[in-house]
């Protein structure tokens, strides 16, 4: 046990540092620019991988773009699966204001199909959790479900951004991780865990908020969500209950708000371990 599955989209992202959002038509001077890998998925396969989960992650990339993708995945110890598309890569514009709050663009860019599906196929049936979000369409999502439950896979998905979810996606995901913005369409859901920001997180089947840790000031929550997610599904990959993976997935994404940029700010095991403590798993 140990291995998580994730499909997404990987691309460039921009970072732009901001004293105030923007009102209006008005340019609002950058303090700085930060240029690092990103998406969702991406995110979370980083965030699965550097708290120790053997991870598999599948996504598209424009062929100018594999090489750079598949050498950075490979210094993080995940397997990648990339299919290169004609279309270009991924691009995200990431604006944050001096509370570290974000304002987020991004241009979709080359897109996986159900037939990319086809070639992950063997990693998805030897994880143990796979993982998936609403940045990849409903088609792939759904091959994807259909391999794992084949298997008996459990299946987490990442409502995000919210988009209408067909209902065999809604039959067939063990567990929704939206938060408190992204719950369209799984409103009467109990198979639920909801992010609350500074709150910490909601198990929606107990009615039972798991705090947040505070561990210092707030920088930048960009890409705390996928931190989160990824924590989440290497701690149930281990064997850990749902009260449990959510409490080490909140003591992870506590710490990367702590931290500027998305990729950048993900900790590995051991530095949550030294910041927080160890936190048994089942405490």
């Amino acid at each position: 046990m140990n291995k998580v599955a994730v499909i997404g989209i990987v691309g460039n992202s921009v970072f732009l540092p901001v004293e105030k959002f923007h009102v209006g038509g008005e340019t609002v001077e950058a303090k700085s620019v930060h240029f690092e890998l990103g998406g969702k998925g991406f995110n979370q396969a980083v965030a699965a991988a550097r708290y120790g989960a053997e991870v598999s992650f599948l996504a598209a990339v424009g062929k100018d773009d594999y090489d750079n993708v598949f050498k950075f995945l490979q210094r993080e110890n995940i397997r990648a699966v990339l299919a290169p598309k004609e279309d270009k890569t991924a691009f995200a514009a990431i604006v944050t204001d001096n509370q570290g709050s974000n304002h987020v663009t991004v241009y979709q860019g080359a897109q996986l199909s159900p037939k990319d599906v086809e070639s992950f196929q063997e990693e998805i049936e030897a994880a143990d959790v796979l993982l998936l979000n609403n940045e990849v369409a409903q088609e792939v999502n759904r091959a994807a479900i259909a391999i794992a439950k084949r298997r008996g896979v459990r299946v987490i998905l990442n409502p995000a951004p919210a988009r209408s979810t067909e209902e065999y996606i809604l039959k067939n995901v063990d567990l929704f991780t939206p938060n408190e913005h992204e719950t369209l369409g799984i409103e009467d859901k109990t198979n639920v865990i909801m992010t609350l920001g500074k709150r910490g997180c909601l198990i929606k089947e107990e009615n039972e908020i798991i705090p947040a840790v505070n561990v210092g000031t707030v920088l930048d929550t960009t890409g705390a969500g996928d931190t989160f997610n990824g924590v989440l599904a290497a701690t149930i990959a281990q064997g850990a209950d749902l009260k449990s993976a959510a409490k080490q997935a909140n003591r992870a994404s506590s710490v990367s708000v702590t931290r500027k940029y998305a990729v950048s700010s993900i900790p590995t095991k051991s530095e949550i371990e030294k910041i927080i403590g160890n936190g048994a798993i089942n405490d």
